[in-house]
């Protein structure tokens, strides 16, 4: 089993809490917490957003239609939030206050000092070699966040129209999603998606909580707000599901990289590989519906994790585009094969840095920030070429494996509805599809020179 040490990032003021007092208290916490000893009877913001159905169009975005909303999301709703807590002082340090440049060159990497986020930090073992881990309610998790933390419930509207509640009933039951402030923001309204807040779920990606991402981009509608996730082993630091986001206005280096188009998937997702970028990657992007986009990139998800291959994901362009990023960096380190230069910087490659958002904790590495260190860093996370095809082919068949299975189901379906008396047969063939196993023999990251 391979493990490094680890000293994960603070993202909620209780989490700090728990490691200077120790074991969490028991049931009346007095934290007003989102935990079943607190939330009972609680109420928060509620922004229900409108489904998406159709695709993009050049005159709207995924069929958003200009109807004037309630609230407006990204500016008044989630930054107006964002900033009310921040004059609370519910943030660890003053992120604006960080400094940041775009660095010379071709991608323009964008370079952030951030000193104040390696700070009092507690240490833990974290494992690098399972992506796929049960939850454990004994550690930090997002039950633990205080409600002040929680800018709002986020959710599919009932009645197809967008709502906004300024003061709607958490339903225990319905385990909500919620958005909250993370205390040790890299950038400006950077916030947490958690998905289903008290199911607690494990970091891992489901068809659910990747559409439920794509429509806060959606509802953001703007091209600077973007969503990121890294899995267990790809530096999430807290096993319990969530998606992190930020405003940042100038385009990320992953963003102008060129792709050539592998194939279009089954809903009309174009599939494609990035060129002449430091980490290797795919880009998905369009499909028929935002579902389409949704359950491709959940599938090609799903085939990592169930093959124990660490990735990031970004979700770019208002949720028109998706980068998908294996990686192997935390393996790399625990296997000595990270450089100690490299290593001394403290920077943990995790997806705003795969994108070119290099957070820096040294003042000495800001000042000698340039494209060619960023890119010698960011090669080091790739996955090599003869590796990275292996994995491409590994995603591609579970992509057209899963959409096989929906027509199939969808066509049998069809078939019951008209009593045909094949459709058991039809079934059965779905049960025993010759469809393989995501991949023979050991599911490790393999580190291949």
């Amino acid at each position: 089993m391979l493990r490094i040490k680890r000293v994960p990032t603070i993202v909620s003021n209780y989490q700090k809490d728990e490691a200077e007092e120790g074991a969490p208290r028991g049931g009346g916490c007095g934290r007003n917490c989102l935990n079943n000893c607190c939330i009972q009877g609680a109420k928060l913001p509620l922004y229900a957003f409108k489904k998406v159905n159709q695709t993009e169009t050049e005159k709207g975005l995924l069929g958003h239609e200009t109807k004037e909303q309630p609230v407006e999301f990204l500016d008044s709703l989630l930054l107006g939030e964002w900033e009310d807590r921040s004059q609370r002082g519910l943030f660890r340090y003053d992120v604006t206050a960080c400094e940041t440049k775009v660095i010379p060159g071709e991608y323009g990497f964008v370079a952030q000092l951030n000193e104040g986020r390696h700070l009092k930090k507690r240490p833990t073992e974290f494992r690098v070699d399972k992506v796929l881990q049960p939850f454990d309610g004994s550690k930090f998790n997002f039950t633990k966040v205080g409600q002040e933390e929680v800018l709002f419930q986020f959710e599919a509207s009932e009645d197809g129209e967008v709502q906004f509640l300024p003061n709607a009933p958490v339903s225990v039951e319905n385990a909500p999603s919620v958005v909250a402030i993370n205390v040790s923001p890299i950038e400006y309204g950077h916030v947490l998606l958690i998905p289903r807040i008290l199911e607690c779920l494990p970091q891992r990606i489901d068809h659910e909580s990747l559409l439920l991402a794509l429509h806060m981009a959606v509802e953001a509608g703007n091209p600077y707000f973007r969503l990121g996730y890294n899995s267990l082993g790809a530096f999430a630091t807290i096993n319990h599901l969530h998606f992190q986001a930020y405003y940042l206005a100038v385009p990320f280096p992953i963003e102008k990289a060129p792709t050539k188009k592998i194939t279009t998937s089954a809903g009309g997702v174009k599939i494609s590989e990035l060129l002449n970028y430091p980490v290797r990657g795919l880009v998905f992007e369009g499909g028929n519906a935002l579902q389409d986009l949704s359950n491709t990139v959940s599938d090609a998800c799903i085939c990592l994790q169930d093959n124990n291959i660490p990735y990031n994901v970004l979700i770019s362009d208002c949720g028109r585009r998706v980068f998908l990023l294996p990686q192997c960096y935390a393996e790399k380190q625990a296997l000595g094969e990270v450089s100690s230069e490299l290593l001394d910087t403290q920077v943990n490659p995790a997806v705003w840095e795969i994108s070119g958002h290099m957070v820096l904790k040294r003042k000495k590495d800001y000042e000698e920030a340039s494209e060619e260190n960023a890119w010698r860093l960011l090669a080091v996370v790739s996955l090599s070429e003869e590796r990275f095809q292996e994995v491409n082919a590994l995603i591609l068949e579970a992509i057209a494996c899963a959409g096989n299975a929906k027509e199939d189901i969808a066509e049998c379906s069809h078939e019951e509805a008209d009593d045909k008396p094949q459709s058991r047969e039809k079934v059965d063939a779905i049960n025993n599809s010759s469809c393989p196993a995501m991949v023979s023999g050991t599911k490790e990251c393999l580190v291949l020179q």
